[in-house]
Formats: C-alpha cells, structure tokens, sequence
C-alpha cells in the first residue's frame, strides 16, 4: 500500500468512527451517504495490495467463482438486515467491477514501468478479512442509504458527497473513475450526478 493510500484509508476510518451512525432524512442530512464514501473509499484502497498479491503469484485479476459466492452471501446478509437484496447485489457488483479497474489500472502501468518489489500482504490472512469486514459495514451503511434511493435528487447528493470527501480527505483522483463505478447503484436512477 502506497504512502498516501495508507493516509487516505486512515483519514476515512478517522472520519467515519468520528460520525454518527444517522439515517438518510428528506432534510438534506447526508451523514449516512459520507459514511458509505468513506467505507467504499477504504474498500477501493484495498485493491492495491489485491493487486500486488496477484501480480507476484502470478493470478488473474478476476476470480468469478468468489465474485459470485460474495454475491450470494451479499444478497443473505442484506436480507437479514433489511436492505432490498436486488439493492446488495447490484451495490456489490459496482465494488467489484470498481476493484477490478483499479486492480487493471495498476496492472498496466506495472507492465509499462517497474512493479513492486517488497512482498505483497498476504491476501488471505491480511488483506481479505479486511474485505469482508468492510462487507458487513457496507451492508449496514447501505440500510441507513436506502431511504433515500428513490429521491429525485439522490444523484446530486451523492456527487455532492464525494466532492466533500475529496475536499476532506487525499483522496487520489486517479480513482474517480472507480469511486464514480462503485456507486452507480446507490440510486435508484443510478449513476452520480453532476461532476465529482
């Protein structure tokens, strides 16, 4: 994990312990959409080392029988904590498709300079429990967003969230693309709106 990764996750964790866990009001209170920022923002820090494991023993970026067994579980646990399942899923699949350009993103550029050398952390017993304690966070922050999927100004909110958490944070804008990805189903219109 690059320095200004390592910052960027310790500055989200630092940010979302320091917010109330708060639902989605029609009264433009958006602590529950800077939380799910600041948590898929940490996810998408861990595709790096995901990417640095693969690369050093020699693995292929996508592995569809984990992608689909996470998504099965996605759509149990959202059950349970009483997000729409279709909802999970679909969140989900964004986290994926969005690790998987960044995890690319560096592919190409090791390809074309110099990869890492140091020794990758190990995916199962370092880098993966930070995965999937950072699934059952997301799920419940997608409960407190669910509320406000359907508003028509959903879109704008949530562009609006991530342009405050790159102000707040060093955010690395070389990732919009990925953070724009993993948050194309958080409305129910998709995509987020504006420019972030």
């Amino acid at each position: 994990m690059t320095l200004l990764t390592r910052v960027s996750a310790r500055c989200a964790a630092a940010l979302l312990f320091a917010l109330p866990i708060a639902s989605v009001h029609a009264d433009g209170d958006d602590t529950a959409l800077t939380n799910l920022v600041a948590l898929v923002s940490q996810r998408l820090a861990l595709a790096e080392p995901v990417a640095h494991w693969k690369w050093q023993h020699h693995k292929p970026i996508t592995d569809t029988p984990r992608e689909d067994a996470l998504l099965a579980d996605v759509q149990k646990r959202a059950t349970v904590a009483g997000v729409d399942p279709a909802f999970a899923r679909a969140f989900f699949r964004d986290q994926i498709d969005a690790s998987t350009q960044v995890q690319q993103s560096l592919f190409d550029t090791w390809r074309a300079s110099q990869a890492p050398s140091d020794p990758a952390p190990d995916l199962a017993t370092a880098t993966r429990p930070q995965l999937d304690r950072l699934t059952g966070q997301l799920i419940g922050a997608l409960a407190r967003v669910q509320p406000l999927r359907g508003a028509p100004d959903c879109p704008a909110r949530v562009a609006r969230t991530v342009a405050n958490w790159k102000e707040l944070t060093r955010y690395d804008s070389a990732r919009t693309n990925a953070m724009n990805q993993a948050l194309e189903h958080v409305c129910e219109s998709g995509g987020v709106g504006g420019t972030a």
